[in-house]
């Protein structure tokens, strides 16, 4: 017995599947699915916000600060003023950098981090001074830059005194003592170790006549801040040539001489 024709099996499954759908159905179910996805991502972000700003789990309950040397870290806290209790979201990290440059001039950088889930981290780097400007009877500390960063009432030990013996007013109109004292952070910058350990002072007469003064007494004169590399190696191979001379010239690096015994 022959089985149902092609037309006859295309009817019987007209029949089985009923009749056609209209079109707009299948848009109406991609609509619902995506009103459900939309209400499950607001759900979501809503539970995320009230999580990061709204709930008791992620605030600030403790302010670290490392790094320190001389500050301590009660007054790098301090001058934080980290807000203990807010959202840890909400730190504004950038403005407690500013105010603990502004506040403690000292600090070099830092670097504010949150450590979640309850912690502020104060990574500070303070300024070295690399020089001392007697100020009475106490001491403006200047960094490698430059930078008066502090008055302190004891010296710290091996710094050296920047001493400023300019004989002619005039000449710090074309080189005003801003100038003078960057000259000098560059040039001791130079100095070979071994001498910088002995460097009690940095006499500056004028922007060209820069001089050392060694604890022993012994005297280098250095000249400008130029050629500052040349001149560290000179003053090291003079110093071997001639132990027990007193004075050291390097101002031409290239003709160096020594005297005194």
């Amino acid at each position: 017995m022959a089985g149902p024709t092609t037309a006859e099996r295309g009817e019987r499954q007209k029949l089985e599947s009923g009749p056609p759908r209209p079109p707009f159905l299948g848009r109406l179910r991609r609509l619902r699915r995506l009103l459900v996805l939309l209400l499950a991502v607001s759900a979501a972000g809503g539970a995320t916000l009230w999580i990061l700003y709204g709930s008791p789990w992620l605030r600030v309950e403790r302010v670290s600060a490392s790094g320190t040397r001389v500050l301590t870290p009660g007054q790098v806290r301090e001058a934080a003023d980290v807000p203990v209790g807010a959202p840890l979201v909400s730190v504004d990290t950038d403005a407690i950098e500013a105010r603990l440059r502004r506040e403690l001039p000292r600090i070099d950088s830092v670097d504010v981090v949150r450590s979640w889930p309850h912690g502020i981290s104060l990574r500070v780097t303070e300024r070295t001074p690399v020089l001392l400007i007697g100020k009475g009877a106490k001491f403006v500390e200047v960094d490698d830059e430059g930078v008066r960063f502090a008055t302190v009432s004891d010296a710290p030990k091996g710094v050296p005194a920047l001493e400023l013996a300019v004989a002619r007013p005039e000449s710090l109109r074309r080189f005003p003592t801003g100038r003078l004292v960057r000259e000098a952070v560059r040039i001791a910058a130079d100095i070979p170790p071994a001498v910088a350990r002995d460097t009690r002072a940095v006499t500056v007469r004028s922007y060209d006549s820069v001089s050392l003064r060694l604890k022993d007494g012994r005297t280098v004169e250095w000249g400008s801040d130029e050629k500052g590399r040349a001149k560290a190696r000179t003053l090291t191979a003079l110093m071997k040539a001639a132990p027990k001379a007193r004075h050291f010239d390097v101002s031409a690096p290239t003709a160096p001489a020594s005297s005194g015994s």
